[in-house]
């Protein structure tokens, strides 16, 4: 039953093909529920102005329940060649109510229908989003708790720099995806307002209650500006930037995972559920989610960016153009939800490598910066102290050293006396990482605490 209620002046209608391209009903059919939540919503506050017949709105009130009920049960299909979402839905109230049904309408645009209808869906799937991101946090952190001794090098510009723990690494991620679903339930404070009553663009004549509907449809207020509830669509924005950068972290941890994952660093071993053969080599077994997880990321920040340029040449008010943010944005937020339930038990299920995260410890000189603060902590200024380190590492390259431990007390003195025997104990890794124990550091006991305050900010 294709429904075109919204004709008007024009007479003729555009051929199938035409008329399939202006459709939108394969991307809006899910905003089914949330459109009739806001037209019975809607027609609750006709009659109590008394702009509709109360007989009417309860006809339609009891017909919207109905037709909701039959489309959760699967009774009744969607239309795939009705124009949007809208017009199929007041198509079949009319048709099962006749000129009742066609009383729906009064006093709203689909200019206002469709902003109230998208606002309603995010405020029910971003709190689920929300709830994947710290359901992930928590897998992590429950990952760390079981690694806070486990040493394994951290890295700046992909070189070895300084002793770290698998669990402060963890916990970095979780610090990273904390603040991902603040940004989520951010942007949710900024849309929950209720465009519903905003017409076109410019109200309407009729003496609607706007605050009622709101508070009905649990908005705190309605939209400041009728203009504008219907032209912006900022807080789409901000949810695909919310997603780009989600996206972002996600696929820096498996680029991560992909790398430790490879027989040179060995530090991971992926469960085979979340690995996959070759078709030609026979011994390969490839971080597959994880490389596709990190290729999402393109596609996020694509959704990002073809938000942008939808509404950057837009003139104000509404335009047809605006049909184009729910497929960027709905992609935005289903792939969030897919790439959190994918990567969650891909960490769950991990094997950690102990054993190659601590041997990769020694060689390259993790320790030159716990040589350098040795010698600060014997009065020597850290400029000094740097180059007598630097000097050591030189002398232990020269010498095919690949540890400063290995070179003798004797060695050490001829680049300063200040060193003693005590300092084979202070650079060993275990002791490196336990002696980082300021806040933020990767030191048990301050890995412990950052864990306590994420999971505070998780709630």
């Amino acid at each position: 039953m294709a429904q075109v209620l919204w004709s008007g002046r024009l007479e003729e209608k555009p051929e199938a093909e035409a008329f399939a391209f202006e459709s939108s009903i394969s991307v809006d059919s899910r905003l089914a529920q949330e459109d009739i939540a806001g037209s019975r919503a809607h027609v609750a506050m006709l009659v109590e102005r008394g702009i509709i017949p109360a007989e009417a709105a309860r006809a339609i009130d009891e017909e919207l329940k109905r037709i909701a009920a039959e489309l959760a049960s699967g009774k009744l299909a969607i239309d795939q060649n009705a124009e949007d979402i809208h017009s199929f839905i007041e198509g079949v109230l009319t048709e099962r109510l006749g000129d009742a049904g066609r009383m729906v309408h009064a006093g709203r645009s689909r200019n206002d229908q469709v902003a109230v209808d998208l606002r309603l869906y995010l405020k029910r799937v971003v709190p689920e989003i929300a709830e994947e991101i710290r359901a992930t946090c928590e897998t992590l952190l429950t990952v760390a708790e079981q690694h806070l001794e486990t040493v394994m090098p951290g890295y700046t510009h992909l070189q070895r720099a300084q002793p770290v723990s698998l669990a402060h690494h963890l916990t970095a991620w979780t610090a990273g995806l904390v603040r991902d679903r603040e940004r989520f339930l951010d942007a949710l404070s900024r849309l929950d307002e209720c465009p519903l009553g905003s017409g076109a663009l410019a109200t309407t004549t009729l003496a609607l209650d706007r605050e009622a509907v709101a508070r009905s449809l649990g908005f705190p207020q309605p939209t400041v500006n009728s203009m504008d509830s219907v032209a912006d669509r900022d807080f789409a924005l901000e949810l695909a930037g919310a997603a780009a950068i989600l996206a972002t972290h996600l696929s820096r941890f498996c680029e991560d995972i992909i790398i430790w994952a490879t027989e040179e660093f060995g530090f991971i071993d992926l469960a085979e559920q979340w690995s996959t053969g070759s078709s030609i080599m026979p011994q390969k077994k490839n971080p597959d989610f994880a490389e596709l997880i990190r290729g999402k990321a393109g596609r996020q920040i694509g959704n990002l960016v073809s938000l942008l340029t939808l509404l950057k040449g837009l003139p104000y008010a509404y335009d047809r153009d605006l049909q184009e943010d729910k497929e960027a944005l709905f992609d935005a937020l289903d792939t969030s939800r897919a790439t959190l339930r994918m990567f969650r038990p891909m960490i769950a299920t991990a094997r950690f490598r102990k054993d190659r995260m601590e041997a990769a410890c020694f060689g390259g000189f993790l320790e030159a910066t716990d040589v350098a603060e040795y010698l600060v902590r014997k009065g020597l200024p850290f400029r000094k102290a740097h180059e007598v380190a630097a000097q050591v590492v030189r002398d232990c390259v020269a010498a095919g050293q690949r540890s400063i431990a290995e070179r003798t007390l004797a060695d050490l003195r001829s680049r300063s006396d200040l060193f003693d025997a005590d300092l084979y104990e202070v650079i060993r890794p275990a002791a490196a990482l336990r002696n980082r124990s300021r806040s933020g550091g990767p030191a048990p006991q301050a890995v412990t605490a950052q864990i306590a305050e994420l999971r505070r900010r998780l709630g």
